[in-house]
């Protein structure tokens, strides 16, 4: 485990006092969001009250059984990156970020597919996951004609990291496919959905999330489940045979309820037999890259780094 920016730690400390402060004027959401509701949360981009920009170079594509995904492709193409947004499974686009993804796909030379898997409530688990295993299939039969390479990658942020690891072991589980895809890239993503002590214990701190925040979304993506239930390997990954899967890089923040997420999965990849980088970023919430800070900045040039380089 490597803890990074312990130099930007003050700077981080801070944001995360503001955001907490300004989080306790507004009203605590409870229960199942209404439908106009979650219309109006979902207009926005994730982590603020605008809504997204939407570039040129973003190009929208239906796949497979009908799933939609976004496509960025870059004058030079040296491999693809399966993108999968975070939002807890109920928020979020394939459109929702498209400038960072189209510097990413300049900066690191990957056509970027970024996939508009299916929300809850209206379509609980296991849509969303079956939306990103169909996007993944199509991808590991088609990237070389599409693209002009076999280079694969995948990752994601929150629940999109674990929408990542759950499409590894689906391809590995259900189609034999091993070593298509030649590294993961996860940022604080829940991969124990009975939850983790961390998450437990985490309380109420008005962050961008906490563990009545954490038990409301999984209710939301899982309803009706039970923690035993959440525990099967389909949902919490944690809890699976990581075995044969491609090297990772996994990040975290110091301040995030899914802390033991992150750590636990490092050491059970490691144990795998797969290497694995875990950086955990000091003092930093959930969600931290969708914010302008320096770690934000210092992350995204560790993750364009990562992505040019793994899997070659």
């Amino acid at each position: 485990m490597t803890i990074t920016d312990e130099d930007c730690l003050a700077e981080t400390l801070e944001f995360n006092r503001c955001f907490e402060a300004a989080a306790a004027g507004r009203p605590a959401r409870e229960g199942k969001p209404d439908a106009a509701l979650l219309a109006a949360l979902r207009r926005n981009r994730l982590g603020g009250d605008t809504p997204p920009v939407r570039l040129p170079h973003g190009q929208d594509h239906v796949v497979g059984g009908g799933v939609r995904v976004r496509v960025f492709v870059p004058d030079r193409v040296d491999g693809v990156y399966l993108h999968l947004h975070g939002g807890g499974w109920a928020f979020g686009s394939a459109d929702g970020q498209d400038e960072r993804l189209w510097s990413l796909a300049e900066r690191t030379r990957l056509a970027v597919v970024s996939v508009d898997y299916r929300l809850a409530p209206e379509h609980p688990f296991p849509a969303g996951p079956d939306d990103c295993e169909t996007a993944a299939r199509w991808l590991v039969r088609h990237a070389a004609a599409e693209f002009g390479t076999e280079r694969l990658l995948i990752g994601g942020e929150s629940a999109g990291a674990h929408l990542g690891l759950v499409t590894l072991l689906r391809l590995r589980d259900r189609h034999g496919v091993v070593g298509a895809f030649r590294a993961a890239q996860l940022l604080f993503g829940p991969y124990d959905l009975s939850m983790t002590p961390s998450q437990r214990s985490f309380g109420t701190r008005r962050l961008l999330s906490n563990t009545e925040t954490l038990r409301q979304t999984y209710e939301l993506f899982t309803p009706g489940m039970e923690a035993e239930q959440r525990r099967d390997p389909e949902v919490s990954p944690l809890f699976a045979d990581l075995t044969g899967l491609p090297q990772a890089r996994i990040v975290v923040g110091g301040e995030d309820p899914l802390l033991d997420d992150s750590l636990f999965l490092a050491r059970r990849w490691r144990t795998a037999g797969a290497p694995v980088r875990l950086g955990v970023v000091a003092g930093a919430m959930h969600g931290f890259t969708l914010f302008p800070l320096t770690v934000t900045e210092r992350e995204q040039r560790r993750g364009w780094d990562f992505l040019s380089t793994a899997g070659r």
